[in-house]
């Protein structure tokens, strides 16, 4: 009996044995095709995919499989997805040659898909032929970007735009099975600048989609006062960009809006530190954060795209408001003396996140010259330049470890004052290997709209020739640890390629359409209401007079438009909300659509040509101001192109280039005697509204937002709740005697109805609002 017992025992466990150690050997993943790319499922693993054409083949360890991707057979630790993604870094990073770290090291300039002719980036040709002419299929790769990934390593594209989404997903798959093919099998990173802006005129119902959510400008999204809405906007951009193949959001821009007259005003988050702060941080967590499935490690996962928050250590202080695109605006300058409250949107906000991700993983330095920051190598130069501001300020002081990519173009030399995209600014008097070796030797790790490696290389040379190659080499393993812990974050080692079909589901869904329509609601902003004009009574008659648009030049000099008189809305959206009268007196209300003031980028070469140092005001009113209360002398001054430093422009008058939209306002108050004037103001800068706010009986501002969500507040449908982040001046002189470096330093407007036009002023149907957020904030 005992025998027999033991017997059974000993069946029992050699057949446990058995299975255990052949579920143990047996594989834990199954594969199958997929149209142009393989899916590999590893049952309690990553899932990988891989091109069939580019000699990648499956290794296997411990049952799960894994990508040969430099093609050796043998399972090299940056390929083994079980470890962290410092190891996996560190280890592709001595395997790599110079020439590949050079490569990694630069960010491309700009690619439209497909890519079209002459441009300002340069002419794009599909096999030597423009596209129209190459029978190339949209989402093929032109020659241009085959060269910089085979030839020059490129492995980081920033993408503009796109002819639709499945097209996007497709081009990113050519580009991952070309890549994969090539050495070591490093992945493309792609980016882009933000992509989420409205089409004024497109209707919004919540049953329907688009080519991507429609969400209003930073400015509108901090008009909210929620970082909750940002946070979400950063989860579903996120979502949709990765469905895009986009890995890299040159965003959010956290720049503390200083300057009322800076033309990049619009792209912030406002001129508060801490409402900045707050948005900046809920944006970078949204964008990186990935939860669930999606999650891989540590918070990174599928449905994290890397956050460059821009632009270090703050653009927003640009002296008189000129723009350091252009050499005429190369300077920031601090006659406050408030450096600090520049440094809080990035120190206290991205840089310490409440989310898993701790910290945005690359920020970009603007191409101003901080003017007299620098007190320890005493160097007035671009801050991509400065080893005060990157090595000893933010890989020192604040401990960033992240990647540091400069803004595109700083490295190429500068033909005149107002050329774009040649910004060397403090060192145009060296050449362009030395500007990529001063760049690198300051601690930055990328070149933007670099496509190519030669200068790089010629900077590598140079260190080694002063400091040695172990040390230099030691410098470009750091860069490449850095950029490569990026792409493995993300999983692009892993799982590159994109379902076509998947993507045209996720992008612009109607769930996502629908939370970006609920941000512009919230982003409108109510800021007069006399005798309650608004909302509109029922079934209201009202004018709308057509607006008038200037001719314009198209970006970079490239296409634009003729002068015309049109509707500045979609008349048959506006139609479902109000009758239309063509004459004033048969209405009820005059709704009038304007633009804040164009005034202009602060330098002129018509005033060069009358003998005048090229420098005139930017204003901020329609009519013509002449600059009485500006400085005497310029604080910063001083180009190679230039024979003087003062950059003054005091005396000097300026025009707005749309000083019709006032003729409009004042013209329809006219026509319409006593009757209500509503005015409807889109925003890109703070502005004078003395000029008109008298004449209008309500006024209602809005940052880039559709005409339905506008018709949505007027008719009472939704009540406002937006509120100013920024201050509206009293007056230009105001504006002339504000710092640059100064937040909520101006004399504000007061209307008719005795409310101040303040920073966190906003009106609903009640009064002023002072719920929880002007609480907060103000």
């Amino acid at each position: 009996m005992k025998k027999s017992v033991f017997f059974k025992s000993m069946v029992f466990t050699v057949l446990f044995i058995v299975l255990f150690v052949t579920y143990s050997c047996s594989p834990k993943w199954s594969e199958e095709q997929k149209e142009g790319y393989n899916l590999v499922c590893n049952q309690g693993g990553q899932i990988l995919s891989y091109s069939p054409v580019s000699g990648v083949v499956i290794l296997e360890d411990d049952g799960f499989a894994f990508k040969d991707l430099n093609k050796n057979g043998t399972l090299d630790k940056y390929e083994d997805w079980r470890l962290s993604f410092d190891e996996r870094a560190q280890d592709l990073a001595t395997k790599m040659s110079v020439e590949q770290i050079a490569g990694l090291m630069l960010y491309s300039a700009h690619q439209s898909i497909p890519s079209g002719g002459r441009g300002p980036f340069g002419r794009a040709t599909y096999n030597g032929k423009s596209f129209a002419e190459s029978g190339a299929k949209a989402s093929d790769l032109s020659d241009q970007q085959i060269k910089f990934l085979t030839d020059d390593n490129l492995r980081h594209v920033l993408i503009t735009s796109v002819e639709s989404p499945a097209v996007a997903a497709q081009w990113n798959n050519n580009m991952q099975a070309l890549v994969e093919g090539i050495g070591l099998g490093i992945p493309g990173s792609t980016s882009s600048d933000p992509r989420h802006r409205t089409s004024a005129d497109a209707e919004f119902n919540s049953g329907a989609g688009g080519n991507i959510s429609m969400w209003p400008t930073s400015l509108g999204l901090a008009a909210t006062f929620e970082p909750n809405i940002v946070r979400k906007f950063g989860e579903i951009a996120s979502k949709e960009y990765r469905a895009l193949g986009i890995t890299t959001a040159l965003s959010p821009q956290i720049d503390l809006a200083t300057e009322p007259r800076w033309g990049r005003f619009s792209g912030t988050f406002g001129e508060d530190p801490q409402l900045d702060r707050d948005m900046a941080q809920a944006y970078v967590d949204g964008f990186q954060t990935s939860e669930g499935k999606a999650e891989l490690k540590e918070g990174w996962g599928y449905s994290s795209v890397n956050a460059m928050v821009k632009h270090w250590p703050g653009g927003g202080p640009e002296e008189g408001g000129r723009d350091a695109h252009f050499a005429y605006g190369k300077y920031a300058v601090y006659p406050g003396e408030n450096f600090k409250d520049h440094l809080i949107p990035f120190a206290e906000g991205a840089f310490r996140l409440d989310g898993p991700t701790g910290s945005a993983s690359a920020v970009m330095p603007y191409y101003t010259i901080s003017n007299g920051l620098d007190i320890a190598y005493k160097e007035n130069v671009g801050n991509s330049y400065s080893k005060y501001l990157i090595n000893d300020l933010l890989r020192g002081k604040y401990g960033y470890e992240g990647v540091i990519c400069t803004d595109w173009g700083i490295t190429k030399d500068n033909p005149a004052v107002n050329s774009f995209g040649t910004t060397s600014w403090g060192t145009e008097h060296l050449s362009v290997a030395e500007r990529h070796y001063k760049v690198i030797m300051a601690g930055v790790d990328q070149f933007g709209g670099n496509n190519e490696m030669a200068p790089v290389i010629e900077a590598y040379n140079m260190g080694v020739k002063e400091y040695g190659e172990d040390l230099m080499r030691v410098r470009f393993e750091q860069s490449a640890v850095r950029l490569l812990r990026n792409i493995f974050r993300t999983g692009l080692f892993e799982n590159p390629y994109l379902a076509v079909d998947k993507t045209e589901k996720t992008v612009g869904n109607p769930e996502f359409m629908a939370a970006g329509f609920e941000a512009q609601l919230k982003s409108i902003v109510l800021l007069k209401n006399s005798e309650a004009t608004l909302p509109f009574k029922e079934n209201p008659k009202v004018y709308l007079p057509k607006k008038y648009y200037p001719a314009t030049r198209g970006r970079f000099g490239f296409g634009g438009s003729e002068e015309k008189w049109d509707y500045p809305v979609n008349l048959e959206i506006v139609k479902k909300y109000v009758e239309i009268e063509e004459l004033p007196e048969q209405a009820d209300y005059a709704l009038v659509f304007i633009d804040s003031p164009n005034g202009g980028s602060g330098y002129s070469i018509d005033d060069v040509e009358t003998g005048g140092n090229g420098y005139v005001p930017i204003s901020l009113q329609y009519k013509e101001y002449t600059a009485k209360y500006a400085r005497d002398v310029s604080i910063a001054g001083g180009d190679p192109l230039e024979d003087f430093t003062n950059r003054s422009y005091k005396n000097k008058s300026v025009t707005a280039t749309n000083t019709k939209d006032l003729d409009l306002v004042l013209e329809t108050r006219r026509k319409m005697g006593d009757k209500p004037v509503i005015v409807v103001v889109n925003v890109s800068n703070p502005m004078v509204f003395a000029e008109f706010e008298r004449n209008a009986d309500a006024i209602v501002v809005c940052f880039g937002v559709q005409d339905q969500a506008i018709m949505e507040i007027l008719s009472g449908n939704v009540a406002p709740s937006g509120l100013l982040p920024f201050q509206m001046p009293a007056s230009m002189k105001t504006v002339e005697e504000q710092f640059e470096d100064v937040p909520r330093d101006m004399r504000c407007h007061v209307d008719s109805e005795g409310n101040t036009y303040d920073f966190a002023f906003g009106l609903n149907w009640a009064g002023p609002i002072n719920d929880k957020r002007v609480q907060k904030y103000k």
